[in-house]
């Protein structure tokens, strides 16, 4: 007669918990990183156009926007003296096209100096993004 070992039983079951676990960890860190990636946007008080479009540019676009804080340079805080040292890194061989989004409560004085800016660079394509008015 052989004596049956409580070790050397089969393991009849899988055990769930640590499954689940991961499962949950996943789950969280899925919904944290695509918070971030909807909201890529700072938040501002766009100006109204009757003709304003929602249009996706497909070439690369370098996002500027300002806000009466100040600049933000691809939502990094940069300083206007700065900026076109930033810039440069971010032209390439492509004919980039800068994106301005300003706050329609800033001075229009803070957009045109972002223009001679990007114009000094050789940076001549500009969309200026709004909000449709209804």
């Amino acid at each position: 007669m052989k004596l049956i070992d409580e070790d050397d039983k089969e393991i009849s079951e899988i055990n769930m918990t640590p499954f689940v676990d991961i499962v949950l960890v996943i789950l969280i860190i899925f919904m944290a990183t695509a918070t971030f990636i909807v909201e890529q946007k700072i938040p501002l008080n766009l100006p109204e156009a009757k003709t304003g479009e929602n249009k996706e540019i497909k070439n690369h676009q370098i996002v500027i926007s300002i806000t009466k804080k100040g600049l933000l340079l691809d939502n990094k805080p940069v300083e206007l003296e700065k900026l076109k040292n930033l810039l440069k890194k971010e032209i390439n061989s492509k004919n980039p096209i800068v994106l301005l989004r300003a706050d329609k409560d800033v001075k229009f004085q803070k957009v045109v100096n972002v223009i001679d800016v990007c114009r000094e660079l050789g940076l001549e394509k500009y969309i200026v993004e709004t909000q449709r008015k209804y």
